[in-house]
C-alpha cells in the first residue's frame, strides 16, 4: 500500500501529539509559505564592527541629503551607525573641571580616582583629559583615555584599571606612587548605565498586591531595573529616551562626532519634560510627544501623565494661547507600559488597558478615548504594525486591534504561556517581516533569563511557528527594511557574547555557517484508528531545494514509533534524500508514527512537499 501525505500548515500544540494528528508539532528555523514548510532565509553581519551592550532598542531613517543612520541604544551606550561605524553618541551627565586626582600602588592596575560628588555606579564610563604622568608606569596616554569604573567605593572615590591605548593592562611602579595627575584634570561622565537583566527587589511595592510586608523597605526598585530606549527622528535628528530616565536628542548638523543632549539644555528650551517613560513624533501633525512624563513643575515622572511639544518644535513645552503644545493625563491604570503609531491613531498600552490618542486641532490638539479595560502588553516593544492591523502579546494571550481589540487565536498559546519567564517579561520584543508576512515575538523561557524562543504568526495564513535561538540566532531588537536592503537585527554570538548587527533574509546560512533547521509531524496512525501495526519499506519524497544543486542539498527524514500515546517516540529510520532521490529504502515497524524532517548542511534551502509512505499490515499487539 502506497499512501500520501498532506500535513495541515502551522505547528499546533494546544492538545497532545497524537490528538493533533494531521498537523505539525515542533519546528525550529521553520516558516509556512502558501501552506508548505521551508526553512527561513539566513542572516549575516551587517558591519564587521561591534558595539558595546545589550542593544533593545534600533531606529532606522535617512536625512535629506541620502544620509542612512541607524540609532543604537544599549544598557551601557547610545550610538548612531553611519556606514560601517558606531558612532558613540550617549550624553555626558556631568563634566568636572581641574578636581580630579589620582592615586596609584606599586605593583597594581588599580588606580583609585578622587572625583567629588561624582554621582557614578559601577559600570559607568568617564573620560579623563589634560592628566599628566604619575611618574612613572602610568603616563599622560595611559589616563587621557575612556574607562569603565570597575567599582564605585565613596560618593567621591571610584577604582578603575589602568590600561595603555590597545587596552592592555598595566602596571604602576613605585614612581607612580607620589603622582596625582596634575592639577588640571577635566573629567566627563557618560549617563549611568543601567541594567542587561531585570533583578527584582525585596519589600513593600515592589511586587503584586500583597506579596510583601506592609512598610518593609525596598532593596531595589521595581522599575528601571533594565535599560530601554525609545527612539525617533524629529527631521534629520535623532531624539531619544531612556525608559524611566533622561530626553535627548542628537543634532545631525553637529555630525557623528558629537553626543546627544537633554533636551533642556538645547537654546530656547522652554520647560521641556526631563524624565519619561517613552518618546515618539506624531506623524503627520508633527509634535515630539512623551509618554509617563514629568508635569510642569516637576521632576518626578507621572507615569499616566502625556505631553506633547509645540507643533514643529523640539523645545517649545510651555503650552500658551499662540500654541499647541500641552498635557493631559489618562484616565485609568497606573503606568503606562507603550505607546505605537499608527496610519490614523496613536495606541496607548497602560497596565490596566489601551487608549486611543488622535490629532484633533485647536482648541485641544489631541483627543483620547479608552479602547478597553483588561488586555494590556507584556512589554513596552510587544506590539506590531502589519497588515493595516496592531498585534500584541499580553501576559497570557496575543490580540489584535483594528478599530476594536480582538483575540487573536493562537495554536501555541499553551505551549508559549505555560513556559515563560514572565520576571523579564519587559525583554519581549516584537517584529514584523514584510515580505513573508509574518509577525515575530522572542521570549525567555522559565528556566531563562535572556530571549530563547520565538514564535512566528502568519497573519494571511493564520499559521503558527516555533522555535529557539540557537546557531546563534540570539535577537534582542529589529528593524524593517525601509531605507535598508535588508530587514536588520540587533544580536549577540552565544559563545563569545560580542554584540553585532545582522541583516536577514540573506541567503541560507547562519552568518557564514551551518543552520540546524527541523519540523515534525504529530503523532499519526499508519492505518485508520491505529488498529494494526504496520510495516513501512520506502519513502517517497516530494520537496524543493534553493541555493546549491545537487547531492550537496541533504534533508534527513527520520521515522519515529510510537505504539501508544503516552510512549516515548523511537527513531526507528533516517534517511538522507538529496535533489536526485527518487525513493529512500527503510524497515520501520510502528503503529503510530512521526515524520521529523531537518537539515544540517550549508549553502543552501529547501521546501516540502506531500511524502509518500509504502508500507504493508504486520499484525495485531
Amino acid at each position: 500500500m502506497l499512501k500520501k501525505y498532506d500535513f495541515r500548515p502551522g505547528i499546533v500544540r494546544e492538545g497532545t501529539s497524537y490528538s493533533e494528528e494531521g498537523g505539525f508539532f515542533n519546528a525550529d528555523k521553520v516558516r509556512f509559505r502558501s501552506g508548505r514548510p521551508e526553512k527561513i532565509g539566513g542572516w549575516e553581519k551587517n558591519t564587521l564592527n561591534s558595539f558595546e551592550g545589550t542593544c533593545r532598542s534600533l531606529h532606522s531613517y535617512r536625512d535629506q541629503g541620502q544620509t542612512d543612520y541607524i540609532g543604537v541604544g544599549t544598557h551601557l551606550k547610545l550610538y548612531v551607525k553611519q556606514g560601517d561605524n558606531f558612532n558613540n553618541i550617549t550624553p555626558i551627565r556631568k563634566t568636572s573641571t581641574n578636581s580630579i586626582t589620582f592615586a596609584a600602588t606599586n605593583g597594581s592596575s588599580t588606580v583609585v580616582v578622587t572625583d567629588s560628588s561624582h554621582g557614578a555606579v559601577t559600570g559607568d564610563t568617564v573620560t579623563f583629559a589634560q592628566a599628566v604622568s604619575l611618574g612613572g608606569n602610568i603616563t599622560a596616554a595611559v589616563l587621557n583615555q575612556e574607562y569603565t569604573i570597575d567599582k564605585s567605593l565613596t560618593a567621591n572615590t571610584y577604582e578603575i584599571t589602568a590600561k595603555d591605548t590597545s587596552g592592555s593592562t598595566v602596571t604602576a611602579n613605585s614612581s607612580d606612587e607620589s603622582g596625582t595627575g596634575g592639577s588640571g584634570v577635566d573629567v566627563s561622565g557618560q549617563i549611568n548605565i543601567e541594567l542587561d537583566t531585570f533583578v527584582k527587589g525585596t519589600g513593600w511595592g515592589v511586587d503584586t498586591w500583597g506579596a510583601s510586608t506592609w512598610g518593609s523597605v525596598s532593596s531595589l526598585s521595581a522599575n528601571n531595573q533594565l535599560r530601554l530606549w525609545s527612539q525617533d527622528n524629529f527631521g534629520d535628528d535623532l531624539i531619544t529616551c531612556v525608559r524611566g530616565g533622561g530626553i535627548f536628542l542628537w543634532d545631525e548638523s553637529a555630525g557623528t562626532s558629537q553626543r546627544a543632549v537633554a533636551f533642556s539644555d538645547l537654546a530656547g528650551a522652554s520647560a521641556p519634560p526631563v524624565k519619561a517613560l517613552q518618546i515618539m513624533v506624531s506623524d503627520i501633525d508633527r509634535h515630539i510627544i512623551c509618554f509617563g512624563a514629568n508635569p510642569i513643575g516637576s521632576t518626578d515622572i507621572d507615569p499616566l501623565f502625556v505631553r506633547w511639544s509645540d507643533q514643529e518644535s523640539s523645545v517649545d513645552w510651555t503650552p500658551t494661547s499662540t500654541n499647541t503644545a500641552g498635557g493631559t493625563r489618562l484616565s485609568s491604570g497606573s503606568t503606562i507600559i507603550g505607546a505605537l503609531r499608527t496610519r490614523q491613531e496613536i495606541l496607548i498600552w497602560t497596565d490596566n488597558g489601551l487608549h486611543s490618542m488622535q490629532y484633533s486641532g485647536a482648541p485641544f490638539i489631541f483627543s483620547f478615548a479608552e479602547i478597553m479595560q483588561g488586555p494590556s502588553m507584556i512589554s513596552p516593544n510587544a506590539a506590531i504594525n502589519a497588515d493595516n492591523k496592531v498585534f500584541f502579546m499580553d501576559r497570557g494571550s496575543f490580540y489584535v486591534y483594528s478599530g476594536s481589540v480582538q483575540t487573536l487565536p493562537c495554536a501555541v498559546q499553551d505551549y508559549i504561556f505555560a513556559d515563560i519567564n514572565l520576571g523579564q517579561s519587559f525583554k519581549v520584543f516584537g517584529l514584523s517581516n514584510v515580505d513573508h508576512n509574518e509577525i515575530m515575538w522572542f521570549y525567555p523561557s522559565a528556566d531563562s533569563d535572556e530571549l530563547d524562543r520565538y514564535v512566528i504568526f502568519n497573519y494571511l495564513e493564520n499559521t503558527w511557528s516555533i522555535g529557539t535561538t540557537d546557531n546563534d540566532f540570539v535577537r534582542t531588537a529589529w528593524i524593517e527594511a525601509n531605507s535598508l536592503d535588508f530587514p536588520v537585527a540587533a544580536g549577540k554570538t552565544t559563545n563569545s557574547n560580542t554584540n553585532y548587527l545582522y541583516n536577514h533574509e540573506v541567503g541560507n546560512d547562519a552568518d557564514g555557517t551551518a543552520m540546524t533547521a527541523f519540523i515534525e509531524t504529530s503523532d499519526f496512525d499508519l492505518e485508520p484508528d491505529g488498529e494494526h501495526f504496520m510495516f513501512v519499506s520506502k519513502i517517497i519524497p516530494d520537496l524543493k531545494f534553493r541555493g546549491q544543486t545537487g547531492t550537496a542539498n541533504t534533508l534527513n527524514v527520520s521515522v519515529k514509533g510510537v505504539d501508544f500515546p503516552l510512549d516515548t517516540p523511537t527513531t526507528l529510520s533516517t534517511s538522507a534524500i538529496d535533489s536526485t532521490t527518487q525513493q529512500a529504502f527503510i524497515r520501520a515497524r510502528t503503529r503510530q508514527a512521526i515524520l521529523r524532517f531537518e537539515s544540517t548542511g550549508l549553502g543552501y534551502g529547501w521546501r516540502l512537499g506531500s511524502f509518500r509512505l509504502e508500507m504493508r499490515q504486520d499484525g495485531k499487539k
